[in-house]
């Protein structure tokens, strides 16, 4: 998720430093075409064959198209200070954007499942003010999270559990503000946690971080604040913090996330406080010119079930090997993946066999090809 939006906070910061010159030469359009085909093992061969506990790359054991999108974009520049984008999408993982409202509910609100098809819808200005401030508003990508919705920018190519429990998108406007060679600010004003849900009417307010320690080192954090609830008294507003810490140096890539999650239940006896808590390690090589490795351990305690909707714990290991192709606008990515899955705690587990029965472990062997064209 934050992946695609840090490179659009350096898109615009880009452009409000760039030259007259540089506009006209260089097309504020772009447009791009994405498809991901995977197949994902499971050991466990659940008859429903659902990956538990999982809004992406959920579905077992069958050949899926994971993800198809459109896109187009206007950058807003010096010169065409007006942008937008607009794209769709379709596939497995974007059933998994349509969450129930707090608590879990056994149907989606709405008309969410034909919106869940809607990859972007926003427009853009873009200010005369210091190094450049840009101001959008409309579906927007999501600020949290290290990993994005494509799978093809990632360093593995399934998701971690902490980055499919925070938005991939946003409902509202984004402020995003070039505040010097190293720091870059963005804060948010959005409709909710859950963009695709509406519990109430009020909003939700969230702030980005990022700062260029070094040439070779990011830190990151993320902040949210807002009612996620019917009673949007402050004590039930919902707290996340995401820090991220990133290093990469000529084929190295490491980083780091931890988040934490808190919201006070409106309506259980004694209005209990809920927690979770997530963080993941990536570790990533270009060991030759179009070959890639790459790890990744990762937990997600959320002992109290408000995320997942269960009370348990989750460890898992992941290690990825990519083979990636690049001529002109086109890039094709072929992917290997394993990864083992474990969950404990009281509801806890994974489904398996002909009667869908949890059990505490499963093994993951995946195929995929992804490609993408960008103009």
């Amino acid at each position: 998720m934050s992946i695609c939006a840090a490179m659009m906070v350096m898109f615009s910061a880009q452009g409000a430093l760039a030259s007259s010159q540089a506009d006209e030469e260089l097309s504020p359009w772009h447009a791009q075409l994405y498809l991901d085909v995977g197949y994902v093992y499971s050991n466990n061969q659940p008859e429903n064959r659902v990956w538990r506990s999982k809004s992406s790359t959920s579905s077992l054991d069958d050949v899926e198209l994971f993800l198809g999108m459109a896109d187009v974009r206007k950058d807003a520049t010096v010169n065409t200070r007006w942008g937008f984008e607009f794209g769709l999408q379709a596939g497995v993982d974007t059933k998994g954007l349509v969450t129930s409202a707090p608590p879990p509910a056994d149907e989606p609100l709405g008309n969410a499942d034909a919106l869940r098809h809607l990859y972007r819808a926003n427009f853009t200005y873009l200010f005369d003010a210091g190094r450049g401030l840009r101001l959008t508003g409309g579906l927007i990508n999501s600020y949290i999270g290290f990993e994005s919705f494509l799978a093809i920018d990632n360093p593995n190519y399934t998701r971690a559990y902490g980055s499919d429990t925070v938005p991939y998108f946003l409902v509202g406007l984004e402020a995003a503000w070039d505040v010097s060679e190293a720091v870059d600010l963005n804060f948010y004003l959005v409709t909710g946690y859950n963009y695709l849900t509406s519990p109430n009417s009020a909003p939700s307010a969230g702030l980005r971080v990022a700062w260029k320690i070094s040439p070779r080192t990011t830190l990151t954090q993320n902040l949210y604040y807002g009612p996620d609830q019917a009673d949007t008294s402050i004590k039930f507003w919902r707290f996340l913090s995401d820090t991220i810490v990133a290093w990469k140096i000529d084929r190295w890539l490491l980083a780091a996330s931890l988040g934490f999650g808190s919201e006070r239940q409106a309506g259980l006896l004694d209005q209990p406080r809920h927690d979770w808590i997530a963080g993941a390690l990536w570790a990533r090589w270009l060991f030759a010119e179009r070959w890639s490795v790459a790890l990744r351990p990762e937990f997600y305690n959320d002992r109290d079930g408000r995320i997942t909707g269960a009370s348990q714990f989750i460890t898992a290991y992941t290690g990825t090997v990519k083979y990636q192709f690049s001529r002109r606008y086109n890039r094709l990515v072929g992917v290997v993946e394993l990864r083992y899955d474990r969950s404990t705690g009281d509801q806890g587990g994974f489904y398996s066999g002909s009667d869908n029965q949890l059990v505490p472990t499963q093994s993951l062997a995946l195929l995929g090809v992804m490609w993408s064209f960008d103009y």
